[in-house]
């Protein structure tokens, strides 16, 4: 399944397959410090000072000890900065991003045979970056459009999203060494009070609208970039797929040992954070690091883990409810129950039920 189809499904209601979908994507999404830091720094340069960003839950203090932070972290940066800078912040450090901000992928499109080539590589790669960010181009004759599938589900994301467009536009004029600007952009989210620094992207620009999409000239988009190099250009997509494999290993291998140690202990009641990294042979702190790095956070796990369960006991066994209560960690029924119409929207029972008429069906 690719992470498009992924995303539609988990945008719509109804089954508890879609909700889980929902929730993983929601709770274990990640964005790369270097991103966290370009806003933090940008904000500090707009006048903030570091009293501004007391209560963030990633402290500015501890940017150079992460790799990335979970992504509501970073939406919520962004909101703490708007709050306190006002509108067009967003769109402001878009401008400021440079190719070297974006590590190696950023470094592979420097080599970029054609403009629009970065966003087929966004498609693919921007998963070393953060995984929250969904590409499509859909060329057309005269005109194509990149669209960005995330929806704004806080104020945070929407700001996210302006940045992005904001950063396409400053990527696209430093590879083809042009003045690029797009014909079009629309947002899903609402128009801000003031509009002042959205004349950056030199074109009209629709709030409140069906997709996030940035449209360009499909001629600009296949326009030569200025340091097109096939050598080079194999050497770094050579390089960004190596990075891309080894992020999808090591994220998959830590989260499946702690899910792992978690599903044996919770019969014993909800392990801590402790007890794992003794069992996987690391303080706590560094378990904790080590998660962090990967965009994840070990309540979430626990979560993730009781849902799976849960849901698998419910629709594979014949365990009374208060047996699989027990299975997953809780010490009462009644706890169980009200978790898990909080996760899926259902009482246990109802979930059983559908899950057995559709069986059926």
């Amino acid at each position: 399944m690719t992470l498009l189809k992924k995303h539609k499904q988990a945008s719509m209601p109804g089954s508890p397959f879609n909700y889980l979908i929902y929730y993983f994507e929601r709770e274990m999404n990640y964005i790369s410090i270097s991103l966290f830091k370009k806003v933090v720094n940008h904000a500090l340069a707009e006048g903030m000072s570091r009293d501004d960003f007391k209560g963030l839950p990633t402290s500015p203090d501890d940017m150079e000890k992460l790799q990335a932070v979970p992504a509501d972290h970073f939406f919520e940066l962004h909101e703490k900065v708007d709050a306190v800078l006002g509108p067009g912040f967003s769109v402001r450090v878009g401008q400021q991003m440079v190719l070297e901000d974006y590590g190696v992928l950023g470094l592979s499109w420097k080599t970029c045979s054609w403009a629009g080539e970065i966003f087929h590589r966004c498609e693919r790669y921007f998963k070393l970056l953060s995984n929250t960010y969904v590409f499509q181009v859909k060329k057309q004759k005269d005109n194509s459009r990149v669209y960005l599938y995330r929806d704004a589900y806080r104020r945070g994301v929407a700001l996210s999203n302006e940045a992005t467009f904001s950063a396409a536009v400053v990527v696209l004029r430093a590879i083809t060494d042009s003045n690029i600007s797009p014909v079009t952009v629309s947002f899903k989210h609402q128009a801000p009070v003031n509009q002042d620094s959205y004349q950056v992207f030199q074109c009209p620009i629709s709030f409140k609208q069906q997709h996030n999409f940035i449209e360009f000239r499909t001629t600009d988009l296949e326009m030569r970039t200025a340091k097109a190099d096939t050598a080079i250009h194999k050497f770094l997509v050579d390089q960004v797929e190596e990075e891309t494999k080894v992020l999808e290993i090591n994220a998959h291998k830590i989260a499946r040992e702690v899910e792992g140690l978690i599903k044996d202990a919770l019969p014993s009641g909800i392990p801590s954070i402790g007890q794992l990294g003794e069992s996987m042979g690391m303080s706590s702190r560094t378990l904790s690091r080590r998660l962090a790095e990967n965009g994840m956070k070990f309540r979430d796990l626990i979560k993730n883990t009781q849902i799976i369960l849960s849901t698998e006991l419910l629709k594979n066994t014949p365990s009374s409810i208060g047996e699989i209560a027990f299975q997953t960690g809780f010490s009462d029924q009644s706890a169980f129950n009200r978790a898990f119409k909080k996760w899926t929207g259902k009482s246990p029972l109802e979930y059983r039920k559908d899950a057995n008429t559709t069986r059926m069906a």
